[in-house]
């Protein structure tokens, strides 16, 4: 909530979280294709399975054979794939990554920048002619521009290539001139990533999965009184089955902006060219006893196999499977405010995501022969300049906690993970406000909603993220002594000197980390 600073005067304050609101200037306060798709969604038993994953591993080891000869002896590769769930600032943090390796004023932290070894930085056209581009300039142009606002959000598969001119380090440097380092980005939403959970289950398992998670959700009432009035095994009509998928859809709708993150299938959300296609039209129906061939429960199962098959499968082979470098972006600060059924949920959504990764080594026969493996993974919780910064390290270990078993899950199979929390662009300051003779440590920036100058208060963030973390596994409905605020800001206007990229926290770290050891 936000108060005048008159207002509040006068009034108790304890680690609830609040606002205080002045006036600005007051000073205070791929060998892919139909055919093989087609052969995956319709052979059937094990040796039709072993036989798919075997013409998948065959095409993506002719495809890395080749993308491994070119980076050892020619230029390198560095894949990143950045990812994350809802609202956790994907496109605003590859655009101030990308101008903040153009201009490395701000890149302290980025060895290769501070020891001025990189030279020159430049975008190039993306290797894959299929993928869309990542709009960099207009997203640039959007946190930039004379009235600053955020981007849009992603809703597809884009890429981006930046192009690094690296002298080396070290014994070689006098014998070796700059080599060309290419970065490619690869933005994709989470809810996809999500979808590969999907691969291992049926239909049936799916359906109780969802059917028990969504039980005790508001937000699922809707669905759950459509499908109590439906008979699974009765004969398939097409207009039932269309309400029940545009129902289900709603509550995926309604969860996700709710806080939750096991919103499943991700393309329910993200349509694109698929939207109103039989491959997204279907729902979890309560299992049927023996469903005939015409059965809305046959019909809804063929639709979902299709889906891994001809939506989840496709993407695994041709981007994902790519990746050697990953970020996984979270708005764990949205998810605290949203109380401990979101953390808990949140907790396990990271832990899912892990799944999906192929962490390991990046030796040269496990590429040929296996594939790329994910050698690095960055859990990175967004928004820290939404906290003074002493509460930064309460924030970077609430994220560690999150993650810990999926990173030690990572680190076993070879994989370096680090958690950290970062703001991809900075739109706030910090300052002490004064209140009830209490010194406050707020951050004052301008509010999305209505323009005006706010400081901001979010309340205290516990030294141990068990604190947080246990209520959540235990399904509390509420923090028992805290009420944690979050505030939307808008970009702040900027004025950047020659030489700098925009303002931000710890990107510098998170790219050294990335990245750092291939520069």
């Amino acid at each position: 909530m936000v108060f005048d600073l008159e207002s509040v005067s006068g009034h108790g304050v304890s680690d609830r979280g609040f606002a205080l609101g002045f006036e600005a200037g007051s000073g205070t306060g791929k060998w892919g294709g139909e055919g093989l798709d087609f052969l995956q969604a319709t052979t059937k038993g094990a040796g039709g399975l072993v036989f798919s994953s075997l013409t998948d591993g065959v095409a993506r080891g002719v495809e890395t054979l080749g993308d491994t000869v070119s980076e050892t002896f020619f230029e390198p590769v560095i894949r990143l794939g950045v990812t994350g769930l809802a609202r956790s600032g994907k496109t605003v943090f590859i655009t101030s990554l990308v101008a903040n390796l153009l201009d490395r004023g701000r890149m302290g932290q980025l060895v290769a920048a501070s020891e001025g070894r990189i030279e020159a930085a430049f975008l190039q056209p993306q290797p894959d002619d299929t993928v869309p581009r990542f709009d960099y300039e207009t997203h640039l142009a959007a946190l930039t521009g004379p009235e600053p606002h955020w981007p849009d959000s992603t809703r597809a598969i884009s890429e981006l290539r930046l192009s690094l001119r690296v002298r080396p380090s070290g014994l070689l440097s006098g014998l070796q001139g700059p080599r060309t380092v290419h970065l490619d980005i690869v933005d994709y939403p989470g809810e996809w990533l999500l979808d590969l959970g999907l691969l291992d289950k049926s239909f049936a398992e799916w359906s109780r999965e969802v059917l028990a998670r969504i039980e005790p959700r508001d937000e699922a009432d809707a669905y759950r009184a459509a499908v109590r009035d439906v008979d699974p095994a009765g004969d398939l009509d097409e207009v039932q089955a269309k309400g029940l998928s545009a129902t289900f859809t709603g509550y995926l709708h309604a969860a996700r902006g709710a806080g939750y993150h096991d919103c499943t299938p991700g393309r329910f959300l993200l349509p694109g060219d698929l939207d109103g296609s039989p491959v997204l039209t279907f729902a979890p129906l309560p299992e049927a006893e023996r469903p005939g061939r015409r059965s809305l429960w046959r019909a809804f199962e063929r639709r979902f196999e299709a889906y891994k098959s001809r939506v989840v499968k496709p993407f695994f082979r041709d981007h994902f499977s790519r990746i050697d470098r990953q970020v996984v972006l979270v708005d764990a600060l949205g998810a605290i405010h949203a109380g401990p059924r979101a953390v808990e949920d949140m907790r396990a959504g990271l832990a899912d995501i892990l799944t999906a990764f192929r962490p390991g080594r990046n030796a040269f026969l496990t590429r040929l022969l296996l594939g790329k493996r994910v050698e690095k993974i960055l859990f990175a919780a967004t928004k820290a300049d939404h906290l003074h910064h002493t509460q930064h390290p309460q924030l970077t270990a609430i994220m560690e906690a999150l993650t810990g078993d999926a990173s030690d899950r990572a680190q076993f199979a070879g994989a370096m993970t680090q958690a950290m929390s970062l703001a991809s662009l900075r739109a706030t300051t910090e300052e002490q406000v004064r209140h009830d003779g209490r010194e406050l440590d707020c951050v004052r920036g301008r509010l999305l909603e209505t323009g005006r100058q706010a400081a901001f208060y979010p309340g205290a963030l516990p030294d141990d993220p068990a604190q947080l973390l246990g209520p959540a596994r235990q399904g509390a409905d509420a923090w028992l002594d805290q009420d944690y605020q979050v505030m939307k800001f808008a970009p702040a206007p900027l004025s950047l000197r020659a030489g700098d990229g925009p303002p931000h926290i710890r990107l510098d770290r998170a790219a050294q980390f990335l990245i750092g050891d291939r520069l």
